[in-house]
């Protein structure tokens, strides 16, 4: 398996990194998914410039991945205006595949455990063993 790096000769499309997102999300561990059932994805080419701010980031290249969701004590109390949602930030994702060569598949799932991992408090020993459970 070549993973994803060979299908490409021109950088990947929006809806490419989608079907990338997808896939790689259903990879994940049963328990993991359960965590962000009903996740939407969204894929952009750069964070929003609010995103930026708020993050505090020095360039739209520092930010390959965001959790923006409901924080888990407060979907029990029926508050829930907006869907969970991942968002996945296309050109710094693909600058960081040219620059590291790592499989692209791998990335992805590498940028959405963390991101869904950090939003339901996960340690980052936690999500190295998830990662280790996907078998990559």
């Amino acid at each position: 398996d070549t993973g994803m790096n060979a299908a490409f000769s021109t950088a990947p499309s929006l809806d490419d990194l989608e079907t990338i997102a997808r896939a790689a999300f259903d990879d994940l561990p049963e328990e993991f998914r359960r965590l962000s059932s009903g996740i939407v994805f969204r894929i952009d080419d750069f964070p929003d410039p609010a995103t930026e701010r708020e993050m505090g980031l020095q360039s739209p290249f520092d930010l390959m991945g965001l959790y923006s969701g409901t924080p888990m004590g407060e979907k029990e109390s029926g508050m829930q205006t907006c869907p969970d949602m991942i968002f996945l930030y296309r050109r710094p994702i693909l600058d960081y595949w040219c620059e590291t060569e790592e499989d692209l598949t791998h990335l992805v799932r590498h940028v959405l455990i963390h991101e869904i991992g950090h939003h339901f408090g996960l340690s980052d020993e936690d999500m190295e063993r998830i990662e280790a459970a996907t078998g990559y």
